[in-house]
């Protein structure tokens, strides 16, 4: 049985001990491991929504709903990160700093699609874009290595794949904007 506060003591003590995402990244892969019993904690995402469940400057913990079709551009953390799906589909795109380019250009550089009971460890380095590809929710839990919300990182315009700063209130609004979106249709 998935023991929420058990969970976030466990990653509490692991980021203590390291700052590694290794602990965590065994810790995500024994919470989606039962897949069933974390959705009885957490709940069945039905809209798009990012729980805070636990926010320190070493450590968040998030529970992370993407409506249906949502997709974000691509951004960094300038922290580790570990991903662990226990609904649904994440599509990523990974992208890379394109070198003496003007602007902090990136350029597309791999791709991976995780789906239920997947998790996947982000260096503090990473670029990605992320897309739910289905007509359904889908839900992950997020562990990042830091204060998610008060790091200043990057995002890039998918037009001109231009780096700009992040901008936390605006990526938290496009969750209700695609909640607008996924009730209209």
């Amino acid at each position: 049985m998935f023991d929420l506060e058990r969970f976030i003591d466990d990653c509490k003590k692991a980021v203590q001990a390291t700052d590694s995402h290794t602990a965590v990244k065994e810790l995500v892969e024994a919470a989606v491991s039962d897949r069933p019993a974390l959705m009885k904690a957490l709940g069945e995402p039905t809209r798009g929504s990012v729980q805070r469940l636990h926010v320190a400057d070493d450590l968040t913990i998030i529970n992370l709903s993407w409506a249906p079709r949502m997709t974000l551009k691509p951004h960094n953390h300038n922290m580790w990160a570990v991903i662990g799906l226990y609904t649904g589909r994440e599509d990523n795109i990974f992208w890379r700093k394109v070198k003496d380019a003007e602007g902090g250009l990136v350029e597309a550089a791999g791709a991976k699609s995780l789906g239920e009971g997947d998790v996947a460890p982000l260096g503090r380095d990473v670029v990605h874009s992320v897309t739910n590809p289905l007509d359904r929710c889908t839900g992950a839990l997020h562990v990042y290595g830091g204060n998610f919300f008060e790091e200043p990182r990057s995002e890039w315009n998918p037009e001109n794949l231009l780096e700009e700063a992040y901008n936390v209130e605006r990526n938290m609004a496009l969750f209700e904007e695609a909640n607008r979106f996924f009730d209209a249709a």
